[in-house]
């Protein structure tokens, strides 16, 4: 049951898995931030002199892990261990992990390779065990039917982009002062702050939420004492997580471009002149948490405005789609600027529009996806079919980089147009569609106030 102290509408357990979340996340960005650098720079500085194409390659492989281990994670917490234990124990390997990359070579009585493949090995079975059952808990707060939940992973997502925002400057800044194993350690100190008010804060505002595993609860709840085969209903609600999945692939497909294809744009092609200062290009890379933190609270209080004429879930991804391509078409008229001459700058402005336009649109599909997967999956599967969620992820991390591979061959324009293109089509599919997702949701999305109402209540 639910705890029902409330904070701006919400219970307050909604702020600590917040906070929770905000340090794990840190710790996460603050590490990633540096680990292609430390591996690239000279062993002369503490670094682990790679060549680029090795530390590419190995930050692919870690990436990829740390998006697949979560369906691990899930299905231990849902049949073993409950969500609460899970975050926990996954805390506290990611904080080994990285005070273990903080640790001063063979110091362990390793060599300085295998020290650093344990702590990355640590962070990525952390991961797996804490980053779907936070998750999953936000939506344990909420009863079946309660409308602010949609709200709530809005602002839940919005700790996760505080986190990432201020990962980046303090980790570089320690680093720069401090050097490598510093700025491994900050990360861990964020990691450890976060398992710290998890521990004190949990048993007083999350109650019983996380501590039994949903398998277990889920027997309890049918009064059986093994194992039911799934319902049709809760088969249906999973077609609706599977098929919702793939246009989650589209939408990460073209939004991920702003790590690599649109970086490279900002670098290259943007004019990036304010007066006499020359604004960095990575500083655009911060626009997009900057917009995320400054426009979450006004979606979520919109959710819980708009009440009974809220859009569903499919209909909130199409429109997640469409402001997707609205973004492209601000990078189209970037390159129509450029007129087919290289050495042209455009204005900056078309790229803060970009990353205007597909920030509102990530707030749109990511908070609701994962609302959405905590509305649908049988409580039994519930981290299970988090961890799946974020199986989607890498699929589209890999998709994204195979299509800014082609830049050389088709250009910019086809590549930016092209997705504005898909993105557009594919919302428009979901919104044809959208009424049969609603039918195999069976009611998980309808006001609780409705579930019970007889004919004559229900508003036409």
């Amino acid at each position: 049951m639910t705890n029902q102290h409330q904070l701006w509408g919400h219970p307050k357990g909604l702020f600590l898995l917040f906070g929770t979340e905000l340090w794990e996340r840190f710790s996460y960005y603050a590490m990633r931030a540096i680990l292609v650098l430390y591996l690239t720079d000279t062993t002369l500085h503490g670094g682990l002199g790679w060549t680029t194409k090795e530390a590419l390659d190995l930050y692919g492989i870690y990436t990829g892990l740390v998006y697949i281990t979560p369906l691990i994670g899930g299905w231990l917490a849902d049949n073993y261990f409950g969500q609460r234990k899970s975050i926990l124990a996954g805390g506290a390997l990611m904080a080994a992990g990285q005070f273990t990359l903080a640790l001063p070579h063979e110091s362990l009585g390793l060599g300085t390779t295998q020290t650093f493949y344990l702590g990355l090995a640590l962070l990525i079975a952390g991961n797996g065990l804490f980053k779907p059952n936070i998750s999953t808990m936000v939506g344990d707060l909420y009863e079946e039917g309660d409308h602010r939940r949609d709200g709530a992973f809005t602002i839940f997502y919005m700790g996760i982009n505080l986190g990432a925002l201020i990962a980046g400057v303090i980790s570089g800044s320690v680093t720069e002062s401090y050097g490598w194993k510093a700025g491994f350690a900050a990360a861990g100190t964020g990691m450890v702050i976060s398992i710290i008010i998890q521990i004190i804060f949990a048993k007083s505002l999350l109650g019983n939420i996380g501590m039994i595993p949903a398998a277990a609860r889920d027997m309890n709840k049918k009064h059986s004492s093994s194992k039911q085969p799934l319902s049709k209903q809760e088969i249906d609600r999973l077609k609706v997580i599977l098929i919702m999945g793939l246009f989650v692939v589209v939408f990460w497909a073209g939004f991920e471009q702003a790590g690599g294809l649109m970086n490279i744009y900002t670098q290259k092609y943007t004019d990036r002149m304010l007066g006499n200062f020359e604004i960095p290009a990575a500083w655009f890379q911060s626009l997009n948490p900057f917009f995320i933190i400054t426009l979450a609270p006004v979606l979520a209080a919109l959710w819980i405005k708009l009440g009974k004429r809220e859009p569903n879930s499919p209909v909130k991804f199409a429109f997640g789609l469409f402001f997707l391509a609205i973004g492209f078409l601000c990078m189209v008229g970037a390159v129509l600027e450029q007129g087919g001459d290289l050495t042209v700058k455009t204005s900056m402005f078309w790229l803060v529009g970009a990353f205007f336009f597909h920030t509102i649109g990530e707030l749109c599909l990511s908070p609701i996806g994962l609302s959405m997967v905590t509305k649908l999956a049988p409580l039994r599967l519930a981290s299970l079919m988090m961890g799946v969620w974020f199986g989607f992820n890498a699929i589209a991390n890999y998709v994204a980089g195979l299509i800014g591979a082609h830049v050389g061959e088709l250009g910019a324009l086809a590549i930016f147009g092209g997705i504005a293109v898909t993105a557009t089509v594919c919302g428009l599919i979901l919104l044809l569609f959208s009424s049969q997702l609603i039918q195999w949701m069976h009611g998980a999305e309808q006001p609780a106030y409705l579930k019970h109402a007889t004919p004559e209540e229900v508003p036409a």
